[in-house]
């Protein structure tokens, strides 16, 4: 279902930014409304001028962290601004100076130096998520102007919708004692029964992770299995997704290109560079597979896995994009890696990398006919 696909790819929808979208789901949400609510568990919110569905992780991820952000710093300053707009009412106008003092006169004992470049930087940067997530608006000046000179000012308006941004809960939080427990209701009253929790964890892992590993989640594995034919109905039915389940682990596969979401392969340089390094690690599996433990995991001396990424680099690179033929050997091994770690095809740990079985899902190499002159094909 379309309208649900929007949901999921959207964090807000504003009716005056996207009036058709906007519409499409508020006179069609019902039909997806139990999948949502009750699979899910996710709250849909609807008003007179924005439609936001809360899409919570079944369990907290490297990956699921705001990519534009690069350090806890930019958390905690956009942790901050909601908290100034607070008692903003929608269309309430408030400069940029306004934003900086009540940053600076926080009750969490941090103090920002507006003089320093990096955190000058760092504020802009939130501030662009905050207007690119339709949680302010600026009105007049740019904000890239304060990153030069600290007297300027930018005049911002408050959209009314950054009070549903934070999560309500019904009960007290303090019980809760870790992250997790605010996902699961453990050490929070929550009025809701095991059952329930599992099925909505599974539900969201299995819609926000790229794969759900039997060894990480032993539990939801086996829930998967026992109820593979109910979600695979499910996502078919309301997503056109296929649920593929393994000896190690499950995912969902869309049946066609999704634009919007955050899939692999994809249109970046990066995504083709992988699918070379998936087909030297197979390669590598192939030549021992006694190498692999009961979960069908290879561990390999970090140094021995750097080697076969590099190793890519000097053999395949004439078909890469220009910045990865260019990119220095480190920076080329950071990009790579963290990356595949965030699409959960490998883990680093000390001095090893763990290569999943994800790996050898998908592959990719140039065809023998390749010319030079197109990227590299899935195989």
């Amino acid at each position: 279902m379309e309208e649900l696909k929007m949901l999921l790819k959207n964090n807000i929808i504003l009716r005056e930014d996207k009036k058709e979208m906007y519409y499409k789901i508020k006179d069609g949400y019902k039909e997806f409304k139990n999948f949502i609510t009750e699979n899910l568990g996710y709250n849909l919110i609807i008003r007179s001028d924005f439609i936001r569905l809360e899409k919570l992780p079944g369990k907290s991820e490297s990956f699921m962290g705001i990519e534009e952000f690069q350090n806890n710093i930019e958390y905690t300053m956009l942790m901050l601004i909601l908290v100034f707009l607070e008692d903003k009412s929608k269309d309430d106008q408030f400069l940029l100076s306004h934003i900086t003092e009540s940053l600076s006169s926080n009750d969490i004992d941090i103090k920002f130096d507006w003089t320093d470049y990096s955190t000058r930087r760092s504020l802009i940067k939130v501030l662009k998520f905050s207007v690119k997530n339709s949680l302010i608006r600026v009105t007049d000046g740019d904000e890239d102007s304060f990153i030069s000179d600290t007297n300027r000012e930018v005049l911002f308006e408050s959209s009314g919708v950054s009070k549903y941004i934070v999560r309500n809960f019904n009960d007290d939080i303090l019980k809760a004692q870790t992250p997790s427990d605010l996902l699961s209701g453990k050490g929070v009253d929550f009025d809701t029964d095991k059952v329930v929790v599992r099925r909505n964890r599974v539900y969201r892992n299995l819609l926000l992770c790229p794969i759900v590993y039997r060894q990480s989640s032993p539990e939801d594995y086996e829930y998967i299995k026992n109820y593979k034919k109910y979600l695979e109905e499910n996502f078919e039915k309301y997503l056109g997704w296929n649920l593929h389940v393994h000896k190690n682990g499950a995912m969902l596969v869309p049946s066609e290109k999704e634009n919007g979401l955050k899939l692999f392969p994809n249109g970046k340089g990066i995504s083709d560079v992988i699918l070379f390094v998936l087909y030297e690690i197979i390669d590598e599996i192939n030549k021992d597979k006694s190498r692999l433990n009961e979960e069908d995991i290879l561990i390999l001396n970090k140094v021995d896995f750097e080697q076969i990424v590099l190793k890519v680099k000097l053999e395949k690179s004439h078909g890469f994009s220009k910045e990865y033929r260019e990119m220095s050997d480190g920076r080329f091994l950071y990009e790579i890696i963290n990356e595949m770690i965030l699409f959960l095809f490998i883990e680093e740990e000390k001095d090893v990398i763990k290569i999943f079985p994800l790996c050898g899902k998908i592959r990719g190499t140039y065809p023998e006919d390749y010319d030079g002159e197109v990227s590299c094909d899935e195989k």
